[in-house]
């Protein structure tokens, strides 16, 4: 399920700040570490002994230091932690009003003022340094805001909070789910940000979606569009001038059956993981070429991506490359060898192949039809096609049949190359069945499901094959 939050931004990031912590130890013991290693921040109960006397600290320290006629004393306590930092250090979130005391006067019990209006309520944040061990206290930092933002806070933190301990719970499942680990405070708080950014933007895309998609938290849901780009895609893809032409298909011999899936037919390999690598370019290549191997010889292999990725020379390995140089590339080597032989890493190397290990090669490449009935026609006939798409949407996808809105997924502006392996329809809603390279823990088994029949993300844009004779 997507948050969305009714409250300033400002408030907002205040509630979560009071929060943060909590995301590894979400409803469970009080005294568990907020977040890291020994030495973070432990979340406090106000019958904390160490806090009761940091309360008084703070609240002695604070009316020295104001100018009021009246004592003011701590009337509500919002959030409080402490760290041990050679001593302990207090980390309190408080409202202060006034009492119906003097500071003059030396009384022993002050009551707040019965009337709403002359308790001058603040909110005040309170660090406070105590070394037990030699009996000194010390006020780090107080910052109190006026009373017009308390009131703000008074409206919007019911609902902040409940949705603010909402995101953590799922920032929680999904650092437990993707095993996701940060270097810091810092940099968790960061991807925290980033999380609930791409929240909403998977809610506006969910809330668009033509298609039966489901988009939302996926393991990709901590990066920025531009980390994701760099990281995953396939910049030169959208390059037209640096594509090499390729002779057309030959035409299909009759018109494409209702459905068609090579997956039941054996020729698609189990889904495979490119990793941190701008590589999707050979992974689509391969499968294309594994399924007209298959096609030709009857045997299903498992074959080399890594070769690609240290052999071609026309393209440039985890920074993209072309489906068109691929082709050309595994003819001028000879051919390919298994995924055994020659296993993925990942990153470039120096390049290792050794034509006795070949256990495929291809003799030519085609380029299809831009028309997607006759796409899927030369599909049925002839083997999984490389494809290439529009990735945008497939940042937040998790099942479904996704159809986004054009202006989420410019056709032209295609920058991840993928396998085609079928189509058909689910409810009446015709698709493309697309295998991805990123993993089995990506969309549905590792595939994702895109609409048919409105040139979606631009996949009829760059359709090709391996020719094997």
């Amino acid at each position: 399920m997507v948050v969305g939050f009714r409250c300033c931004p400002v408030i907002l990031w205040l509630a979560l700040a009071a929060v943060l912590g909590s995301v590894l130890g979400l409803g469970e013991d009080l005294d568990r570490p907020l977040f890291g290693p020994p030495g973070s921040p432990i979340r406090l109960h106000e019958s904390d002994p160490g806090l009761k006397k940091a309360l008084a600290f703070a609240e002695d320290r604070y009316n020295r230091g104001s100018n009021a006629m009246h004592l003011r004393k701590v009337s509500r306590l919002i959030t409080a932690t402490k760290q041990l930092v050679k001593g302990i250090r207090y980390s309190i979130t408080v409202e202060v009003s006034n009492t119906q005391c003097k500071k003059s006067t030396m009384l022993r019990t002050c009551d707040f003022y019965p009337e709403p209006q002359k308790l001058k309520t603040e909110l005040c944040m309170f660090e406070v340094w105590d070394i037990p061990w030699q009996g000194t206290s010390t006020l780090l930092k107080q910052k109190c805001q006026l009373r017009f933002v308390l009131l703000i806070l008074c409206v919007c933190l019911p609902f902040i909070w409940q949705e603010s301990v909402q995101l953590l719970g799922q920032f929680k499942e999904f650092m437990v789910k993707y095993n996701k680990v940060y270097s810091s405070q810092e940099e968790a708080d960061r991807r925290l940000r980033i999380f609930h950014e791409n929240l909403k933007t998977a809610e506006k895309l969910q809330s668009l979606d033509q298609g039966s998609a489901e988009y939302g938290v996926t393991k990709f849901s901590d990066l920025t569009e531009e980390e994701f780009r760099s990281t995953y895609l396939n910049p030169l893809l959208s390059q037209w001038t640096l594509h090499r032409l390729m002779k057309p298909a030959s035409p299909v011999r009759g018109p494409a059956p209702t459905s068609w899936d090579w997956r039941d037919h054996g020729a698609v390999s189990p889904v495979k993981n490119q990793g941190m690598c701008g590589s999707c370019w050979a992974f689509s290549v391969i499968g294309n070429i594994e399924g007209q191997w298959f096609l030709k010889n009857g045997t299903l292999l498992s074959l080399s991506e890594q070769e690609l990725v240290d052999c071609d020379g026309l393209d440039q390995a985890c920074r993209g490359g072309l489906p068109s140089n691929a082709y050309e590339a595994i003819e001028k080597l000879g051919g390919l060898e298994t995924e055994t032989d020659y296993s993925y890493t990942g990153h470039k190397q120096r390049c290792d192949f050794t034509s006795g290990k070949v256990a495929a090669y291809i003799n030519s490449s085609v380029e299809l039809s831009k028309d997607e009935k006759e796409i899927a026609a030369w599909l049925a006939e002839n083997g999984p096609i490389s494809v290439a798409l529009n990735a945008f949407a497939m940042q937040f996808y998790r099942k479904g049949v996704s159809h986004p809105l054009k202006i989420f997924c410019n056709p032209w502006m295609i920058d991840h190359a993928v396998l085609m392996v079928g189509y058909g329809e689910r409810k009446g809603i015709p698709f493309w069945a697309i295998k991805n390279s990123w993993g089995e823990d990506y969309g549905e088994q590792g595939y994702y499901y895109l609409y048919r029949g409105s040139n979606a993300c631009g996949i009829n844009k760059m359709c090709s094959s391996a020719v094997v004779n």
